[in-house]
C-alpha cells in the first residue's frame, strides 16, 4: 500500500484489498465488476466517488476513494482527483460513483462534473475512459451512452 501525505491530512492509495485484484478492462462491464466491491454495503446508503487507475494497456494499477457524502450527493474535488492522477502517473482512469436511490440516469451535475474532470485531467495527458454510475442492481456507462 502506498501512502501519500499532504499538509491537510494523510491520503492513501489502496493498491491491494481483499476483494481487489489487478484486471484488464475491456468494457464498461469489466470496470463495473472490478469497482462494485469498492462500494461494499454503502451502495444503497450514501454516495461515494472512486477512481480506478489504468496503465496504457488498460490494466488496473490501483484505486482510491475520493469522497463519501450523503444520500443525494458527494463531492468530487477536481484538485484531489488530479493530484492522484499525477502522483500515480496514470495515463487513463475510470471514475465512478453510486446512486443510493437506484436511479441510473445521470443528473445535470453528474454530466457537468464529468466534463470538468475530463478537461482537467487532459492537461496532464490522462484520459477519462468512462464514468460509471452504480446501483445495487446495475450500472450506467457514460462511454457506452456516447456522452464521454
Amino acid at each position: 500500500m502506498k501512502t501519500y501525505k499532504t499538509n491537510l491530512r494523510k491520503l492513501t492509495l489502496r493498491e491491494e484489498k481483499t476483494e481487489y485484484k489487478r484486471s484488464k478492462i475491456c468494457s464498461a462491464k469489466d470496470a463495473y465488476n472490478v469497482m462494485k466491491p469498492f462500494f461494499e454495503n454503502d451502495i444503497t446508503i450514501c454516495e461515494s466517488f472512486y477512481i480506478l487507475f489504468l496503465n496504457n494497456a488498460n490494466n488496473t494499477t490501483g484505486y482510491v476513494k475520493i469522497s463519501q457524502g450523503g444520500i443525494n450527493a458527494t463531492v468530487a474535488d477536481i484538485r484531489i482527483i488530479a493530484k492522484y492522477c499525477v502522483e500515480t502517473l496514470s495515463p487513463a482512469v475510470i471514475i465512478a460513483h453510486n446512486h443510493p436511490s437506484g436511479k441510473l440516469q445521470p443528473s445535470a451535475s453528474d454530466r457537468e462534473t464529468t466534463d470538468k474532470i475530463k478537461n482537467a485531467l487532459a492537461l496532464f495527458d490522462c484520459r477519462v475512459l468512462d464514468h460509471l454510475i452504480l446501483t445495487e442492481e446495475s450500472f450506467y456507462s457514460f462511454a457506452d451512452e456516447g456522452i464521454l
